[in-house]
């Protein structure tokens, strides 16, 4: 089989000096071992990874740019949600 015929999977890495996840690309494979050998040997070639996902790429739910203000818009009522009624210590990660 070919490789343009494999599924498609995304590349999440997570460095050593990071704390999340982040995308890294996106590659081609037979099945999921594959992918996650596949993506050491292409995002990892000089350590700089400690953790790695692949997630194949048609099992992606994601929410649309044009839905965007009805879709969070929920969130905006809900203040208590936030941390804004006190200080964040600045070794807390916060968006």
């Amino acid at each position: 089989m070919p490789d343009q015929q494999w599924p498609l999977y995304e590349v999440f890495l997570r460095g050593k000096r990071g704390l999340n996840h982040v995308h890294a690309g996106s590659l081609h494979a037979a099945d999921a071992p594959m992918a996650l050998r596949h993506a050491r040997d292409l995002y990892c070639r000089r350590e700089e990874g400690v953790s790695i996902w692949v997630v194949p790429s048609a099992e992606i739910t994601a929410s649309s740019p044009e839905e965007k203000d009805p879709f969070f818009a929920p969130a905006g009522d809900k203040p208590y949600r936030h941390p804004t009624f006190y200080d964040l210590p600045g070794d807390v990660p916060h968006m």
